[in-house]
């Protein structure tokens, strides 16, 4: 079992990266690990040896985010908390910009678009992984994936469109 949980502890690096890119909310993000590693460790008796351990642990995860987003569902002060502090830090500020941009993009997707991306991804799981974790078929996984990669694309790519009217020439 301790060999069990060691593989758990390996796993933490990338269960805080996807905490992280579902919760823009460090603190919200660092409980949802807390809360997972705390479920895995204490179900470790379900993990079928043999199996993929970081599937399993990310099932955990997602099961958690689920649960917890229907909890804060009806409170849209607790939801906006949960999910919702910006990008900051110490770098450039054109840095910050970029990536509030690719964050507030992440964050229009629908929810079901932006878990298949960041699994993919962020995480490297295999689109049959990405269905076992997210409980749907890989078909599913691909067409999620390629929706949100084209609204990324849009969102990020193409420029904004401009309602401004030019100014007038005095003659």
């Amino acid at each position: 079992m301790k060999n069990h949980s060691e593989q758990v502890l390996r796993h933490i690096p990338g269960l805080r990266r996807y905490a992280r890119a579902l919760l823009a909310n460090p603190d919200a993000a660092e409980d949802l690990v807390q809360e997972t590693l705390a479920r895995a460790l204490g179900k470790l008796r379900l993990w079928r040896p043999g199996s993929n351990m970081r599937a399993w642990l990310f099932t955990v995860m997602h099961n958690q985010f689920v649960n917890d987003a229907r909890r804060y569902q009806n409170r849209p002060d607790r939801m906006a908390e949960y999910c919702g502090e910006t990008v900051s830090g110490h770098a450039s500020s054109e840095t910050l910009a970029h990536l509030n941009d690719i964050e507030a993009a992440l964050q229009q997707l629908p929810e079901a678009q932006r878990e298949v991306l960041l699994l993919v991804t962020l995480e490297g799981l295999s689109y049959t992984e990405t269905a076992t974790v997210l409980r749907i078929k890989k078909g599913t996984v691909m067409s999620r994936l390629h929706r949100a990669r084209e609204h990324l694309r849009k969102v990020l790519l193409e420029p904004p469109a401009t309602n401004v009217k030019p100014i007038r020439r005095l003659q």
